[in-house]
């Protein structure tokens, strides 16, 4: 079993393809990790090295893993951080490509694009790309409320409004959507709020708040739920497994009082969640 990971890699710390590829390896999933970018550091650092990848460099390196058979090993592709405009269309390329090839692939597509702190952090013409063309390739996409509401287009609040946003949008592609860290009416501020839409149903999972915000908790959270997907859990129990390590690894991060996420030695934390945090069904309204 294999997941395809196209995104960031850093030399130093958590984030991209370094917060994702030993999550997934953890649950005994081959991860082929593509790089978009090659950096020393996330931003946030008092320096940074490294530089986004030349498109033909990352156009180089799917044809050569689709050469040595990965797409037709593959369960999932995940894709998350992509750095340039050309390197997004080359993304949309591959995925089609791979899902032509085998259409058994499902692919994940993780918006990285901003948050309701920053606002867009990506360069300008990577958002419309990512909604207009990787979003309809999708069977999953793991955006964040702000890039949710940015992919809908619409300001939403309550947990009716995501739910007919979120319906609405697959109508343009993906069958399952989940909302990362959703700012909503209801939901108690000591608490976080993870949902996941799909056509027939809608399941939300509460975790208590930690009172830390490292870098990567979004590239982690799509990483845990791909990892469950490919094992074969239905959405509410990925929803649930992901939701539970997450808050696991950053309790164990605020114990150890760092800035990067302390992923490896949470291992058995995102293998095994203890406490597990249900994923609740929403009734119809």
């Amino acid at each position: 079993m294999t997941v395809i990971s196209i995104q960031s890699q850093v030399a130093w710390g958590h984030v991209g393809n370094s917060a994702a590829t030993f999550p997934i390896q953890l649950h005994g999933i081959d991860v082929v990790a593509v790089p978009t970018t090659l950096l020393s550091n996330r931003p946030g650092y008092p320096t940074i090295r490294g530089r986004v990848l030349d498109v033909q460099l990352v156009a180089d390196l799917l044809r050569g893993v689709e050469e040595r058979g990965a797409v037709a090993a593959a369960r999932m592709i995940l894709s998350g951080y992509l750095g340039s405009a050309d390197i997004a269309m080359d993304v949309a390329d591959f995925v089609a490509r791979a899902k032509a090839e085998n259409p058994a692939l499902l692919y994940c597509c993780d918006p990285v694009l901003g948050d309701r702190d920053r606002g867009m952090f990506v360069r300008a013409d990577i958002p419309p790309l990512v909604r207009d063309q990787l979003c309809p390739l999708a069977d999953i996409i793991t955006p964040n409320h702000f890039e949710f509401e940015f992919l809908c287009g619409a300001r939403v609040t309550t947990t009716d409004a995501v739910i007919a946003q979120a319906r609405a949008l697959m109508a343009r592609g993906p069958a399952t959507i989940v909302i990362t860290s959703a700012e909503l009416a209801g939901t108690p501020h000591s608490e976080i709020e993870t949902l996941a839409i799909e056509p027939t149903g809608a399941w939300r999972v509460r975790t208590p708040r930690v009172p830390i915000s490292p870098s990567g908790t979004g590239d982690l959270f799509a990483a845990l739920f791909v990892a469950a997907r490919a094992r074969g859990l239905a959405t509410p129990e990925a929803l649930s497994h992901a939701a539970s390590g997450i808050h696991g690894v950053l309790v164990r991060t605020a114990e150890r009082g760092t800035e990067e996420m302390r992923i490896v030695e949470s291992a058995e934390v995102m293998l095994d969640p203890k406490p597990r945090f249900a994923a609740v069904a929403i009734p119809a309204s």
